[in-house]
């Protein structure tokens, strides 16, 4: 069975249990869409949003990009995906949290410390992570001592924190935060451990959720 077989095989099964079963949820999901959140994830296979959260389909309004980034509010040219995901969200779909699911062992953001981004001729992918730079020379300025892996998590951490920076110059997300319409929200999920952590603003901290 090819790759390709395996994952035909995957939907037969995922359309038996939510189109061949009563009560389908895609009954109503088929009229409309309207999650209450909107998850800024990493293309990384291992961090899928909606298995880590235990998510049903229309719960979570999702993009995924290298290193879970959100760039900076700017008004020119360019194509700007996450910035449209993030306008029909808020704008549309009236989402009140935005979360930024970071994770151990990202790979974009190893490359960035590594400044290895372009080296397997990804100019594309050197471009994206310039998003991050300033989360680079902080936290090489706060631990420059610290060896490769202190030094990785933290930068995994920052550019978490970056990214909820960044989402507040979207004056459209602005406001509704300063309305109290919308919450913007940092985690960090340890593959390693299994474990998930919260960033708190009041302490600079990501803190581990626990039960």
């Amino acid at each position: 069975m090819t790759d390709v077989d395996r994952l035909i095989q995957g939907f037969r099964s995922f359309q038996k249990d939510y189109f061949d079963a009563e009560d389908s949820p895609y009954d109503a999901l088929s009229k409309g869409q309207s999650p209450s959140t909107m998850i800024v994830g990493c293309s990384d296979s291992r961090v899928d949003p909606a298995i880590l959260t235990n998510s049903a389909p229309g719960d979570l309004f999702t993009v995924r990009n290298v290193a879970n980034l959100v760039p900076p509010y700017e008004l020119d040219t360019g194509q700007h995906g996450v910035s449209a995901a993030l306008e029909f969200a808020v704008c549309h779909l009236n989402v009140t949290n935005i979360i930024v699911l970071g994770h151990a062992q990202c790979g974009g953001i190893q490359a960035l410390m590594n400044g290895t981004c372009g080296a397997l001729g990804g100019g594309f992918i050197s471009r994206w992570m310039t998003i991050a730079e300033a989360a680079r020379e902080r936290v090489c300025a706060e631990l420059p001592d610290a060896g490769d892996k202190i030094k990785r998590k933290a930068l995994e951490q920052a550019a978490i924190v970056l990214s909820l920076k960044n989402l507040r110059s979207f004056p459209f997300i602005d406001e509704r935060v300063g309305a109290g319409k919308l919450t913007l929200v940092g985690w960090y999920f340890d593959l390693v451990r299994g474990e998930l952590y919260q960033y708190h603003e009041t302490s600079g901290q990501f803190q581990r959720l626990s039960e």
